[in-house]
């Protein structure tokens, strides 16, 4: 084992055996905050969403916001019985763009995947922001390093879902069952506190008049309530990810997303009804003393205390958390797609760990862009957040109500599908027209290049599999070949190169670099006594470059005959310790690099291993 593989391996833990993926599967109790900490961690910032519309409204709009989360709630209801459809239907996970390229055809499918791709880097983004933006609630002194903060989150985030899907279920249960434990117990006391008539030091003081030009018309209930739909945002992801259950995966991935349903409906509606009752709204970001909705809420339940400090850690460790179900669907997606040769292939192999690792850095590398590009600022990332899954929600739902026409199922079955997919449909038109300039078009646009990538990608492996692609009429070709042997100087390492050159073929030259004139002669005669029966180039570098004038050499011996190959054999000493490469020159690695790209060449390195 190499410096590097052991390396490896004691920080990503051993390689697992594929015959053993089967114990690598989840069961509910860490499905659960595997693929749902991105819903359930959207109830601290989802009613502060809505609050931010409302309150252009005044009082008269805040003090609506339980109405608007309730309605929110039906729908979560809604859009939660129609997946546990499409997980009996896809029990193997691929949810929206398997359901919509299945249903819908393969350009919906895309579109889908697409959406889908662009909201999971955007998940990780906008859960670690508001991560360090809950810890920056509690200790101010940290505002200044939230990007700082931010991408070693992700860079966390991405060391544990190296290692594999099932301790990484192990490492967020806890903190995800502790999150939705004291958020029921922040809901409790508010309702003893309202029973018994008390209030809240946090609250606004006053009645807030509404912003000019502002009142609570139908305009301002729909961007309340698109904004409030980020409460759905993850729903989709047990539905994507239901391959990775326990069997029967289709059991377990819908009681799982059920009991989401349930806590994520009952922590929404707990914490916007607190909103309303003790008149608690958003602060500005940035501002002296800036607290979260959710940070006012436990100040005014618990002061600053034990309890408020607790609440603030475990709302920051299950926002950042929450960029799990993005780490572990957008592999797995990007997966489904690589096989359908619309991404590259690489993102379609399991690791040693058996997991997707080459989609795990591409989610981190493209998170932490975002992060640093918008400095952490949440508010700047949620407009873009919702429009990719209500998106694929729509096309999702679409192609549900599709195949269940086709197997004419029951009428209900159809009839929820049909109110989810517009529901979804409307949320995500919405969405695009009221959040359009404040950076919603740039989703559009990201959709719009990933779709031409898809294309680009998969144009290029149909013409691969076009020119690749043998007949029954096709032979196998008689090939000449001329073996170049590259010799630096005269020692053990080139004897052996030079035994292996005389084996290839009758056509075999001794090709010298010479940089120093002066030492050429003694080169030469020093050939003459080693192997005289192999001739002899030798090449001027008068610029002292090895590079140069050994392609213009090969160049020119490829355009004698074109149909000929050349063989180029590369020594190359091999020091037993990995430090002692750095003291040699490795002119090999430039050589075979300006190899690689010509034609009809074949690089072969001929390596002499030192004691």
């Amino acid at each position: 084992m190499n410096f590097l593989t052991a390396l490896k391996r004691a920080i990503f833990g051993r390689p697992i055996a594929t015959s053993r993926a089967h114990h690598e599967r989840l069961p509910k109790i860490f499905g659960l905050p595997v693929f749902a900490s991105d819903a359930i961690s959207s109830v601290a910032y989802a009613t502060e969403e809505v609050l931010l519309v409302l309150m252009l409204a005044g009082t008269a709009g805040t003090s609506k916001v339980t109405y608007f989360a309730i309605a929110i709630a039906v729908l979560i209801g809604v859009v939660v019985f129609s997946y546990v459809r499409t997980i009996y239907a896809y029990p193997k996970g691929g949810g929206g763009y398997r359901v919509t390229s299945d249903n819908l055809g393969s350009k919906a499918g895309r579109v889908a995947g697409a959406a889908l791709l662009i909201d999971y880097v955007l998940t990780v983004a906008v859960s670690v922001s508001s991560g360090v933006l809950a810890i920056v609630s509690a200790f101010p002194a940290l505002h200044e390093h939230t990007v700082l903060l931010g991408l070693c989150a992700i860079a966390l985030m991405m060391f544990i879902n190296m290692r594999g899907a099932r301790e990484s279920g192990l490492v967020f249960a806890v903190p995800t069952y502790l999150f939705i434990t004291l958020l029921l117990v922040l809901i409790v006391k508010g309702l003893f506190m309202a029973a018994g008539g008390e209030g809240m030091p946090t609250a606004h003081p006053g009645t807030m008049e509404p912003i000019q030009g502002h009142v609570l018309g139908i305009w301002l209930v729909l961007r309340a309530f698109s904004a409030g739909c980020t409460a759905l945002t993850g729903i989709e992801a047990i539905a994507d990810g239901a391959g990775a259950f326990r069997p029967p995966e289709a059991k377990n991935a819908s009681m799982t997303l059920m009991m989401l349903g349930g806590i994520l409906s009952i922590l929404f509606v707990g914490v916007s009804w607190m909103t309303s009752h003790f008149g608690i709204v958003p602060m500005e970001v940035g501002s002296e003393g800036y607290k979260t909705v959710v940070a006012q809420l436990a100040e005014g339940a618990f002061g600053i205390g034990p309890m408020f400090y607790t609440i603030q850690i475990a709302t920051m460790a299950i926002l950042i958390l929450a960029a799990n179900t993005a780490y572990a669907d957008f592999p797995r997606l990007c997966s489904f797609i690589a096989n359908d040769s619309y991404l590259p292939r690489q993102l379609a192999n399991l690791g040693d760990r058996l997991v997707y690792q080459n989609g795990i850095v591409l989610l981190s590398i493209c998170a932490g862009l975002l992060i640093w590009v918008f400095h952490g600022d949440t508010h700047s990332l949620i407009p873009l957040y919702a429009v990719g899954v209500f998106t694929s929600f729509t096309l999702s739902q679409s192609g549900m109500v599709v195949r269940q026409l086709r197997r004419k199922s029951r009428l209900w079955n159809v009839a929820l599908s049909v109110i989810g997919a517009v529901v979804t449909g409307g949320v995500m038109i919405v969405i695009l027209i009221t959040k359009f300039e404040a950076g919603a078009y740039l989703v559009t646009i990201a959709v719009g290049m990933l779709l031409l990538f898809f294309y680009g990608v998969r144009r290029h492996y149909d013409s691969l599999a076009r020119q690749l692609s043998v007949s029954p009429d096709d032979k196998i070709p008689h090939i000449e070949t001329t073996v170049l042997l590259l010799v630096p100087r005269i020692h053990k390492g080139i004897l052996n190169a030079i035994a292996y050159a005389q084996n290839l073929g009758p056509d075999v030259r001794a090709v010298h670099i010479s940089i120093n004139p002066e030492s050429r002669e003694q080169f030469k005669h020093e050939w003459l006594h080693f192997a005289p029966q192999i001739p002899l180039v030798v090449l001027d570098s008068q610029f002292r470059s090895l590079v140069e004038p050994l392609m213009d050499y090969i160049d020119e011996a490829v355009g004698e005959d074109p149909g000929k190959f050349l063989t180029v054999i590369v020594p190359q000493a091999v020091p037993k310790r990995w430090w002692q490469g750095i003291l040699h020159n490795n002119s090999a690695l430039p050589i075979k690099l300006a190899l690689a790209s010509r034609r009809n060449v074949v690089i072969t390195n001929v390596r002499y291993f030192l004691e």
